[in-house]
C-alpha cells in the first residue's frame, strides 16, 4: 500500500477461510520497495500459513481447529498482489488520497514460483487434502516435521517485524472487535 511521499510503504496480509477475511494485519516495510525486486512468499501446510518478505516471517497464521477456530485447508488458496486503490481507509485512515496525475501506475513481477500441490476442481476437499498430505507412499517437503512451527531464527525475526513495524492489527481493533477473535487470545496471528 502506498503513502505519503517520503513515508513508508505498507504491506497488508489478511486470511480468508470459508469466504471470510476480517483478518488483516499491515506493516510498514523496512525498504522502498520501489527501488529494487524483493521477494514475497506464502508458506502454507496444515499446521501454519507464514508470509515473508526476503525470507523475514512478517506473520503467522496457526491451525488452531482442535480449539474450533476455522483453517483454511479444505480449499484450493488463492493468491491475490496488485495496485489497489484504498485511499479511502489505507493511507493514514483515508486521510491522504491517490494524486491520479501519477498514472499509470504499474507493479512488475519476475521469477514468479509455485511449488504446489495442484488441486484440480472440482474435487472435494476431502479428496484434495489427502492428495496434498504426505503418506506413507509420498511425501511433500512442506508436510515435515520441521516446517510445523517457525525456527528460534525466524521467531526473532518475526518478533522484530511485529515490534517495529506493524501498524494495524484485527486483533487490537477494538473498534471493530469489541470481543477479541477467538485465534488472537494468547496467539500472535
Amino acid at each position: 500500500l502506498g503513502n505519503t511521499t517520503g513515508e513508508p510503504y505498507s504491506v497488508q496480509t489478511n486470511v480468508y477461510v470459508n469466504g471470510v477475511g476480517n483478518r488483516e494485519q499491515r506493516l510498514n516495510l523496512w525498504f522502498d520497495p520501489s527501488k529494487d525486486f524483493h521477494t514475497y512468499s506464502i508458506f502454507w501446510n496444515q499446521r501454519q500459513v507464514v508470509f515473508l518478505v526476503d525470507e523475514t516471517p512478517i506473520r503467522v497464521h496457526t491451525n488452531l481447529e482442535h480449539k474450533g477456530i476455522p483453517f483454511p485447508k479444505d480449499q484450493a488458496m488463492g493468491v491475490y498482489s496488485s495496485i489497489w486503490n484504498a485511499d479511502d481507509w489505507a493511507t493514514q485512515g483515508g486521510r491522504v488520497k491517490t494524486d491520479w496525475s501519477h498514472a499509470p501506475f504499474v507493479a512488475t513481477y519476475k521469477d514468479f514460483e509455485i511449488n504446489a500441490c495442484e488441486c484440480p476442481t472440482p474435487v472435494t476437499s476431502i479428496d484434495n487434502a489427502k492428495k496434498c498430505s504426505s503418506s506413507e507412499d509420498k511425501k511433500f517437503w512442506w508436510d515435515e516435521p520441521m516446517l510445523s512451527e517457525l525456527t528460534l531464527h525466524q521467531s526473532h525475526q518475526l518478533i522484530w517485524v511485529r515490534a517495529n513495524h506493524m501498524v494495524y492489527d484485527y486483533c487490537a481493533d477494538t473498534a471493530r472487535f469489541p470481543v477479541i477473535p477467538a485465534e488472537c487470545v494468547r496467539h500472535h496471528h
